[in-house]
C-alpha cells in the first residue's frame, strides 16, 4: 500500500496555530515526514540525498537549521580497542594491540569483538604492564593538604583505604558506626567496587593502630626537642562521671614554628589531690621521655596545682637543673587571672545577666516567637542576625551575649507587648548598666582572645595588653557613677592582689621580643607600680634576663666542649699562601694589642644595644620567631634562649580547647568508652588534625546555642 504526499490544504490543523495560517513546505513538520518516507519514488527523496552528500564531505558544512536525523555514534565499549573497516561492503573490525582483522558480518554486531577483547594476549600484556607503571598524580597548586601521593600505583588498596577511614574518623571524631552506614558504603562502592564494608570492631582497632603509629612518630620527634613546656587542665564528663587531665606540650620545632600536641588524656582517679596530679605529670613525662627537658608548666590558680607544680619542681628538678633557679617553672594561666577580675566585675549585674539570659530563652522556644522578633527588629531596621547564648562559666561568653542584645534592646519591649507570657524583659536602666559594663570589659575581652592563641607565641604579647588594662582601671576608678566606680574599685583590687609582684615571664617575654626590648620594661613598669617599685623590679627583671643567659652560654660551651666553636661559612674559603713570612706581622702585633684591651660584647648586650625593631604599618604582620630565625647567626645563644621563652604558653586554653569536643566524643550514647579507648580517640585525633593540616571546627553545644535571624 502506497502513500502519496499530501497536500498542503490537507495538512492537519496544529493546536495553538491560526487555521488561516498557512504552512511553509520546508517547514521541520513537513521535511521530517517527507525524509522519512521510505516509499518515494526513486527510493530517495531530495533531502536524504542531500544529508548523504554532507556525510560525504564529512558534515564540513555548516548547520542550516534543518532536522537531520543524526548518524549513530558507536557506543559499545569494545570499540575503545577496534578501528572500523568496510571493504566491498563488508564490514571490519580492526584490533588495535594485534592488528588481526575480525568479520562483522551483515550484522554489524560486536559480540567477536568481545570475544577477541577478552582474549586477546597482547592486550592483556599492555594491562599488566599499565598496572605496575608509577603514574603521575598532579595536584593543584592551591590544594592545602594532598592525601594522595604524587605517585602512586593506580590500584585500589584496602589496607590504605581502611587507613584514611581511621584517619577521617579520629580528625572528625565520627563513631565507629559511620563506617557501616549504608549509604556510605554504596557510595564507596560506587566509586570503588573492590570496597569492602567495615564494621565497627574493625574500625576501632584501625584507630588504635594509628594511634600507635602516630605516638612512635611524636615520641621521635621529642627526642630532637631540646625543651618543651606543659599546660595541663581537669574536665569532668558528665556522662561518665568520672575526671579527666589532658597534658598539652608546646616548643619550637628546627624551622622555627611553634609547635602543640596533645600528650595525654587520662583518667583521674579520685581524691583529685596535688600528689595525685603530679605523678599523673611526671609519668606522662617519663613516658614520653622529656622528663629531662621540662621547661615550665601552666596551669590555673586552684590550690591543688600549687602543691602539685612545687611537687613536680622537685622531681623534674633531680632530672635535670631547671634554668633560672625554677623562677619560670610555675606560670599561672594570665587567662583565669582576668577571668577573676571580670566575675567580681559582673556581680552588681546578675540579676540583669539572667532576664537577658531568660529573654534570649524565650525566644528560642519556639518559631513563632523567633519569627515575631525578627519581623520587630527588621522593622526597625536593627542590622545583625544572631542571638547569642551564653555560657554560665565563661564571661567572654557571657560578654558576647550582652554585647549582641544590645543591639535589639529597643526589640525586646515591642516583643513584650505583642507576647504577653514574656516576662523577663530589661528595664532602660538595666540597658544603660549592660552599656558601661560592656564598653569596660571590652579592653579584658581583647586583651582574653590575644594571649588565648596557641598557634603563636603570647607570653611576648601579655605586657602591652596587661598595661591597657592598668590604664583603664586608673582612669575609671574615680568615675563619677556610683555604679562604675564600685565596679572598678573591686577589679582593681583584684588587679593589684595578683600583678603586686612582677611577672619575670611576662617581663622577659618582652625584652625579648625585637619590637620592644627593655625599653618596654621601663615604660611599663612606672604606670604599673609605684616609683620604688618600679625601679627595684627593673633591676630584678634585668639582672634575671643576664643570669638566665649566662646558664644558656654555659650550655653551649658544655655542649661544644671537644668539637671546636663552628665556623662562619666565610671563614671556610681557602686563601692564597703569603708572600713572605714576615708579613704584616708588625700590623698583627699593634692590632692584637689594641684588640685585647677591647672589652668582648655578649650577644645580649648588643642586642639590648641596638634600636629596636619598629612594628611596620601593620604590626599584626610580625612575627617574633620569624625575626629570630633570620637573626640566629648574629645571636646564635640568645636565639635559642628566645625560642624557649616564647613557647612558653601563658594560658591553659590550649589544654582546655581539647575539652570543647568532649560532649561529642563521649555523650549518652557513648558513656560506656573506656578511659584508654578516650585517650586514643582524643590524643589521636589531635596528631591526625595536625598530621593534615585540618583546623578543628567547634559545633556549637547546648549551652552555647545561636539563634540566627530569619531573612526578610
Amino acid at each position: 500500500m502506497s502513500i502519496s504526499p499530501p497536500e498542503v490544504s490537507s495538512i492537519p490543523h496544529v493546536s495553538g496555530t491560526d487555521s488561516s495560517t498557512p504552512v511553509m513546505i520546508d517547514s521541520p513538520i513537513f521535511v521530517s515526514r517527507d525524509a522519512c518516507d521510505p516509499t518515494q519514488e526513486g527510493g530517495q527523496t531530495q533531502q536524504e540525498g542531500t544529508e548523504d552528500t554532507n556525510r560525504q564531505q564529512g558534515d564540513e558544512a555548516e548547520d542550516d537549521g534543518k532536522f537531520r536525523v543524526p548518524k549513530r555514534n558507536k557506543t559499545s565499549e569494545a570499540w575503545e580497542d577496534f578501528d572500523d573497516l568496510e571493504e566491498n561492503g563488508i564490514y571490519y573490525a580492526i584490533c588495535k594491540h594485534c592488528s588481526k582483522k575480525l568479520n562483522r558480518g551483515k550484522t554489524k554486531q560486536t559480540s567477536s569483538m568481545w570475544r577477541h577483547r577478552e582474549n586477546c594476549s597482547v592486550r592483556k600484556a599492555k594491562l599488566r604492564k599499565a598496572e605496575q607503571q608509577t603514574k603521575i598524580n598532579f595536584q593543584q597548586a592551591n590544594e592545602r593538604f594532598p592525601t594522595v601521593p604524587s605517585l602512586h600505583t593506580g590500584k585500589f588498596d584496602m589496607e590504605a583505604m581502611r587507613e584514611a577511614a581511621a584517619h577521617w574518623i579520629l580528625m572528625h571524631e565520627h563513631p565507629f558506626t559511620i563506617l557501616e552506614e549504608e549509604g556510605f558504603n554504596i557510595m564507596m562502592k560506587r566509586g570503588w567496587p573492590e570496597w569492602q564494608k567495615i564494621s565497627r570492631m574493625t574500625a576501632k582497632k584501625d584507630c588504635t593502630q594509628v594511634y600507635e603509629i602516630e605516638k612512635k612518630k611524636l615520641k621521635n620527634l621529642l627526642r630532637h626537642v631540646q625543651k618543651v613546656s606543659l599546660t595541663t587542665d581537669m574536665w569532668k564528663s558528665k556522662n561518665q562521671k568520672i575526671e579527666y587531665m589532658v597534658v598539652t606540650g608546646h616548643w619550637i620545632d628546627g624551622n622555627w614554628k611553634l609547635q602543640k600536641r596533645v600528650l595525654n588524656f587520662v583518667h583521674i582517679r579520685p581524691p583529685r589531690r596535688g600528689v595525685e596530679i603530679s605523678d599523673a605529670v611526671f609519668k606522662c613525662a617519663k613516658e614520653w621521655g622529656i622528663e629531662g627537658k621540662i621547661h615550665t608548666i601552666s596551669v590555673d590558680n586552684a590550690s591543688n596545682n600549687d602543691v602539685a607544680v612545687r611537687l613536680l619542681k622537685d622531681d623534674f628538678g633531680r632530672c635535670k637543673k631547671l634554668l633560672g633557679g625554677g623562677k619560670l617553672f610555675h606560670v599561672r594561666c594570665c587567662a583565669h587571672i582576668l577571668n577573676l577580675m571580670v566575675q567580681d566585675g559582673l556581680k552588681d549585674i546578675v540579676d540583669i545577666c539572667e532576664n537577658i539570659r531568660d529573654s534570649v530563652d524565650f525566644v528560642n522556644k519556639s518559631d513563632g516567637r523567633s519569627l515575631l522578633f525578627a519581623e520587630i527588629a527588621q522593622h526597625l531596621q536593627i542590622p545583625g542576625k544572631k542571638l547569642l547564648h551564653d555560657c554560665r562559666t565563661r564571661w567572654n561568653s557571657t560578654y558576647e551575649m550582652l554585647n549582641c542584645a544590645i543591639k535589639y534592646k529597643e526589640v525586646f519591649p515591642r516583643f513584650q507587648v505583642r507576647e504577653p507570657l514574656y516576662e523577663s524583659c530589661p528595664s532602660s536602666e538595666d540597658w544603660e548598666k549592660v552599656e558601661k559594663v560592656c564598653t569596660i570589659l571590652e579592653k579584658f575581652y581583647t586583651a582574653t582572645h590575644i594571649i588565648s592563641g596557641s598557634e603563636y607565641p603570647t607570653s611576648n604579647l601579655f605586657l602591652p595588653e596587661i598595661l591597657k588594662v592598668k590604664k583603664l582601671l586608673d582612669a575609671r576608678v574615680n568615675d563619677e557613677d556610683d555604679f562604675v566606680r564600685g565596679m572598678i574599685t573591686r577589679m582593681k583590687l583584684k588587679f593589684d592582689k595578683y600583678w603586686k609582684e612582677c611577672n619575670l615571664l611576662m617581663s622577659i617575654a618582652a625584652i625579648l621580643d625585637p619590637r620592644q626590648k627593655m625599653r618596654a620594661i621601663e615604660f611599663a613598669f612606672p604606670k604599673m607600680y609605684s616609683t620604688y617599685e618600679a625601679q627595684q623590679n627593673i633591676t630584678y627583671v634585668r639582672k634575671a634576663i643576664f643570669e638566665l643567659y649566662d646558664e644558656y652560654v654555659a650550655m653551649a660551651t658544655s655542649g661544644s666542649a671537644g668539637t671546636g666553636c663552628s665556623l662562619n661559612p666565610a671563614s671556610e674559603i681557602v686563601c692564597p699562601p703569603r708572600a713572605s713570612a714576615d708579613y704584616w706581622d708588625d700590623l698583627d702585633e699593634y692590632c692584637g694589642e689594641l684588640e685585647s684591651d677591647e672589652p668582648h660584647k655578649s650577644e645580649l648586650v648588643d642586642y639590648l644595644d641596638k634600636p629596636r625593631q619598629l612594628p611596620g604599618q601593620n604590626p599584626k604582620d610580625f612575627n617574633c620567631l620569624d625575626w629570630w630565625k633570620i637573626n640566629r647567626s648574629a645571636y646564635p645563644v640568645l636565639s635559642q634562649l628566645a625560642a624557649d621563652v616564647l613557647a612558653i604558653p601563658i594560658t591553659t586554653v590550649a589544654s582546655e580547647a581539647t575539652f570543647s569536643a568532649g560532649t561529642r566524643v563521649i555523650d549518652s550514647y557513648r558513656a560506656s568508652l573506656a578511659p584508654e579507648t578516650v585517650q586514643t580517640l582524643m590524643c589521636a585525633g589531635d596528631w591526625c588534625r595536625n598530621l593534615h593540616g585540618v583546623k578543628k571546627k567547634l559545633k556549637p553545644q547546648k549551652a552555647l546555642k545561636e539563634y540566627e535571624l530569619p531573612n526578610a
